[in-house]
């Protein structure tokens, strides 16, 4: 595969994310977009606002705003945060764009036509209190298989089961929560899913290795509790309109009448993720090439394209039972068929203090309370160093606090500092001539050629926090090189050796400057600045170490830069603690 498609699961409209929804997609996702275009592979990163559904419009009612410019607020709100997040999305659309429009309309279509859609009539709940239908997620109850009092009505956040409202115990509204419901016939749409159980499975079983250990097991687990078919349309305003006037007939030779649908739009989770699509779409739209889009996710253009998913475990069940069953059904028969997903990267939980984060409770950080404390690639380097990926991670100041100061600040701010400042006030700014490497060069080579092989394999495979542990463990060979070398030391006796230590420590600046970028992007680009290169001129080490540690010659010029990382006290991570939550309990 030549080119890697990469999306990030869609960031709701509701608000801002705090740290837990950013680690468990985007911004491993951006590492790994990061990484690829860093070895030269046309790489399209795409993302969006999920726009749709009842908490959008209940958000717009508090904020006295039509739920268009609801969204078209906090659509500008989240693209702003990604940007200060260094989130390099080559496109952040929105799922009420024409372009998901259009989209979600065609695939229904193609699924009605094909007979993978029937009509059916439901017992859906109406809440007297709310004077509305309330959509399944907005139904809350007692989970009938965990016991979970709080669970919601199109799915148990605590055991994951996919539920239907009337499977809770002593249903209530979660906008009022008025327990005067009743439930009512109404028409909907429902997506044959049983049908492609087979083909799921079969599909699923080609991805063992592939897919990572949580996502596997929460579709194997959906299949085998039997796959059932599934509402995709609602009784709501907002939403892609449920438009049948041009579908024709099914292969039973029945007909919808458009009267009947103008009420209702399409299920938010029928419509988010071919916003995947939509959003791609927008992409080519906006540079001027309206038919680039299709050559990423349709054959025979999209042959050579590897398609990356991320999400939190919570996104898992849609995207690998609901979306692929929604391209196999529009597929069958086509030409031109859609890609459908090769690998899935899906993440547990961050918790703050073992408890959720809250922002009602205002209990843990969000992202935009998370930059006016700290630069972005402190966070960065944090959640992916800890990232929840084979099992739920806890984010606590201590324990933050003990990582930025020992990482970032002892090992590579320390490494830094110490061979720019001595080399600026022995060589006057300038990589040194002079003197070849000894024994401590050959350690340092040695390491380097392990080290960057582990850490390109674990990017590669997308172990986040493996790779964080190389990457981590070649600055800490960089110190040892430095403490072992001496160079305050050989140059009283040996100034050719201190020269050629500094040499090899500047260049190893560079090359640990294009290691960490897709990590930390603005410290690696505030090194290359250090050292007279652009951003650009940080190509991944493809050479061998000692090529690698020669390419910034004798007579290059070099600035020393200001403490990169600051350490951080106990007293200011103890009112961060008061400020934030305290220690989450409760929650």
């Amino acid at each position: 595969m030549s080119r890697i498609l990469i999306t990030s699961a869609l960031p709701y409209i509701n608000g801002i994310k705090h740290l837990g929804n950013l680690v468990g997609s985007q911004l491993p996702a951006d590492v790994f977009a990061r990484y690829q275009r860093a070895r030269g592979r046309e790489t399209l990163f795409v993302c969006a606002t999920d726009e749709h559904g009842t908490p959008a419009e209940l958000a717009a009612l508090e904020e006295g705003l039509s739920v268009a410019d609801y969204c078209r607020k906090w659509h500008e709100v989240q693209a702003d945060l990604a940007r200060r997040w260094g989130l390099s999305f080559d496109v952040f659309g929105r799922s009420s764009s024409p372009q998901n429009r259009e989209l979600t309309l065609h695939f229904a279509r193609e699924l009605w036509r094909r007979g993978f859609i029937d009509v059916r009539t439901t017992r859906q709940v109406y809440s007297h209190a709310d004077g509305r239908f309330l959509p399944d997620r907005y139904v809350i109850g007692t989970c009938p298989h965990c016991g979970y009092d709080r669970a919601r009505g199109d799915q148990c956040e605590n055991c994951t089961r996919v539920l239907d409202p009337t499977d809770l115990i002593q249903p209530r509204s979660a906008v009022s929560g008025s327990a005067d419901i009743e439930v009512r016939d109404s028409k909907h749409l429902f997506l044959r899913q049983s049908d492609f159980a087979e083909r799921l499975r079969a599909w699923i079983d080609t991805k063992q290795g592939v897919w990572s250990n949580v996502v596997s097991s929460i579709a194997y687990k959906w299949l085998d509790e039997g796959l059932r078919d599934r509402g995709i349309t609602r009784d709501l305003a907002w939403g892609v309109p449920v438009d049948v006037a041009d579908w024709g007939a099914n292969p039973a030779g029945e007909t919808l009448d458009p009267a009947d649908w103008k009420a209702k739009v399409f299920y938010v989770w029928f419509d988010a993720p071919i916003e995947y699509i939509g959003a791609t779409r927008e992409w080519a739209d906006a540079n001027g090439r309206p038919d680039d889009w299709e050559s990423w996710w349709r054959s025979p253009g999209a042959d050579d394209v590897r398609y990356v998913q991320f999400m939190g475990k919570d996104n898992v069940p849609f995207h690998t039972v609901g979306f692929p069953a929604t391209v196999m059904g529009a597929n069958e028969g086509a030409n031109g068929q859609w890609k459908l997903v090769d690998a899935i990267k899906g993440f547990n939980w961050l918790t703050y203090y073992g408890g959720k984060f809250s922002t009602s409770q205002k209990r843990g950080v969000f992202m935009d309370q998370a930059l006016d404390l700290l630069p972005a690639d402190t966070w960065r380097w944090y959640l992916i160093a800890n990232a929840p990926e084979s099992a739920d991670s806890s984010f606590t100041w201590e324990h933050f606090a003990a990582t930025v100061n020992k990482d970032l600040a002892d090992v590579l701010g320390n490494f830094v500092n110490r061979i720019l400042k001595f080399g600026a006030a022995r060589f006057e700014g300038e990589v040194p001539a002079g003197g070849t490497g000894g024994a401590a060069e050959e350690k340092l080579i040695q390491t380097l050629e392990r080290g960057i092989g582990l850490y390109t394999a674990q990017l590669e495979d997308m172990q986040f926090r493996k790779a964080a542990q190389e990457l981590r463990a070649i600055w800490v060979a960089a110190n040892e090189f430095v403490a072992e070398a001496a160079p305050w030391t050989a140059i009283k006796t040996d100034p050719a050796a201190a020269a050629a230590s500094v040499r090899t420590g500047i260049n190893l600046i560079r090359v640990i400057a294009a290691l960490s970028a897709p990590i930390i992007p603005d410290t690696a680009a505030a090194l290359a600045a250090t050292l007279g290169l652009s951003g650009e001129a940080l190509a991944w080490p493809a050479g061998k170490p000692a090529e690698e540690l020669s390419r910034l010659a004798p007579g290059h010029k070099f600035q020393v830069p200001p403490v990169m990382f600051a350490k951080l006290a106990e007293e200011q991570v103890a009112q961060w603690q008061q400020d934030f939550g305290g220690t989450g309990e409760g929650s």
